[in-house]
């Protein structure tokens, strides 16, 4: 058994959630143990990969939050490396690129005016007769925008994110990934931008500029980690967990977990802050949880990705951050171009680097193509929408991502909501983060679990309910939570806005 103190916090996971609570318990003399099954990479899927000096990212990662506590976490992190870069988005469909977010007149001239007509007509009856409690994305976008403006700029790109038909994808989806947008929104900004009065009435898919670490967001993580090995926390790479033991007497969890060598560790907790995957911590605990909550969390369902990275003379022939790819006639969902994101993430001023993303299923036929299938995919698919020449990629390197995104499909609430029943009942047990509650949220909300999660250990008792944390990093006081306090050394503000 490890030499681990009773008193320690055992974190599973060393992405924005976990590095974030290490950090802030660290501070406070809280002996922590950081356990991540990646070798090599903090950040989880905020980590930064990086290929003979190219540095490049899993999916962008903007650094803007309307948490006042996060960004100045962010800030203390790396005060002299967050650089401010202009946000440059577009949408590729049927051969032509649309400015996303919606320029009025771009989209005008593009569709033209025939088939921006019928857009508008179709918006107007949305308007007129919009679908009663929209429960899935295509009834809740086209309530927004109109079918005709979904099917062309919605349908197929989410269709390729999640791999399933829009009507089998719960609403929340639309709701969290496009909250406070829809075409009047759209339009007016585009017409009369405004500066919002406070930052909270950002709408964030309408965001201009956000902050980025120079050499991409693993640095964040990077940094993080270190501070806590500084204060004497520890976190330890390759240490897969595969066990969790919960001891009805004395309180305290035993967790087992392997090193990339095949070595056996165990780490005694009083209070385990898990963000690994719901399914994955639900199946791995003992006791065994009830029959219910183990049939919710194998009821549960992930998205995974790659990224095929490709290395190219700079011809310089678009300065998007990332691109949409809404058409279906090629694989491709995203095209990120990290030289736009950040210079530094190029070594070479006369090559660029692009990450093609493509969502798949663990063992279907892209995610078991080799990687140079892949990487000829890449390169034939970036030439056919136009942003590049075969021949102009020099090299690149594939990089897959398991469990990226949890499925929000009809009845993951309800499983969610089983497991959390169960959950809540277990004394030192703390889920958070995107893949430990099941939430397809951003690294800002990730972190503002983390914070509130921290807050009710040091408190011993619970202040906060973390599910309460909407997807703006806003806490949502529900007037379960009790009293407000600042042990971490965080402030944190609730919203006046109750939850639901």
């Amino acid at each position: 058994m490890d030499d681990t103190p009773p008193g320690t916090v055992a974190i599973i996971g060393a992405g924005p959630a976990g590095l974030t609570a290490a950090y802030l318990l660290a501070q406070k003399q809280v002996p922590v143990v950081v356990l991540e099954a990646d070798p090599v990479y903090v950040g989880g899927i905020s980590r930064t990969a990086v290929y003979k000096g190219f540095h490049f990212d899993i999916g962008g990662h903007r650094f803007f939050s309307k948490s006042k506590q996060v960004e100045d976490f962010w800030t203390e992190m790396l005060p002299d490396d967050m650089l401010e870069r202009p946000r440059l988005s577009r949408i590729y469909y049927r051969g032509t690129f649309f400015a996303y977010p919606l320029k009025a007149f771009d989209a005008l001239f593009k569709l033209g005016v025939f088939e921006s007509l019928l857009c508008i007509l179709s918006y107007a009856k949305a308007k007129l007769l919009p679908v009663p409690h929209p429960g899935n994305v295509e009834d809740w976008v086209s309530n927004q925008f109109g079918k005709r403006l979904f099917r062309i700029f919605f349908k197929t790109y989410t269709e390729k994110v999640w791999g399933m038909s829009c009507k089998d994808i719960s609403a929340d989806w639309a709701a969290q990934r496009i909250k406070g947008l829809s075409l009047v929104s759209a339009i007016k900004n585009a017409l009369l931008p405004q500066r919002p009065q406070q930052r909270g009435d950002v709408i964030k898919t309408l965001v201009d500029t956000f902050r980025y670490p120079r050499r991409g967001p693993g640095m964040m993580w990077e940094e993080c980690a270190r501070k806590v090995r500084e204060l004497g926390g520890a976190v330890q790479m390759g240490h897969q967990v595969t066990g969790c033991r919960l001891d009805g007497d004395t309180g305290l969890w035993t967790l087992t977990h392997v090193d990339a060598e095949g070595g056996e560790h165990t780490t005694v907790a009083r209070h385990v802050i898990s963000s690994a995957p719901l399914r994955q911590l639900a199946q791995g605990l003992t006791p065994p949880l009830p029959e219910r909550a183990l049939q919710a969390a194998a009821a549960l369902k992930y998205r995974d990705f790659l990224t095929v990275m490709l290395i190219l003379k700079d011809r310089h022939l678009f300065a998007d951050n990332w691109i949409y790819i809404h058409d279906p006639s090629v694989k491709v969902g995203r095209v990120q171009n990290f030289k736009s994101w950040s210079p530094e993430m190029v070594p070479d001023p006369a090559l660029c680097c692009y990450g093609l993303e493509y969502f798949c299923f663990e063992g279907d036929g892209l995610w078991t193509a080799t990687d140079e299938e892949l990487l000829d995919l890449g390169r034939r698919e970036l030439a056919q929408i136009g942003l590049a020449q075969a021949a102009d990629v020099l090299d690149g390197c594939v990089v897959r991502q398991r469990k990226a995104y949890p499925v929000y499909d009809d009845r993951y609430a309800e499983h969610v909501a089983t497991l959390r029943a169960d959950l809540d009942k277990l004394p030192g047990l703390h889920v958070v983060g995107r893949n430990g509650m099941h939430k397809y949220n951003n690294q800002d909300h990730a972190m503002m679990t983390a914070m509130l999660t921290v807050e009710n250990i040091l408190a011993g008792k619970q202040l906060y309910d973390v599910w309460a944390v909407n997807e703006d990093a806003e806490y949502h006081e529900s007037g379960t939570a009790g009293e407000q306090s600042g042990a971490s050394g965080v402030r944190l503000v609730p919203s006046r806005v109750k939850t639901r």
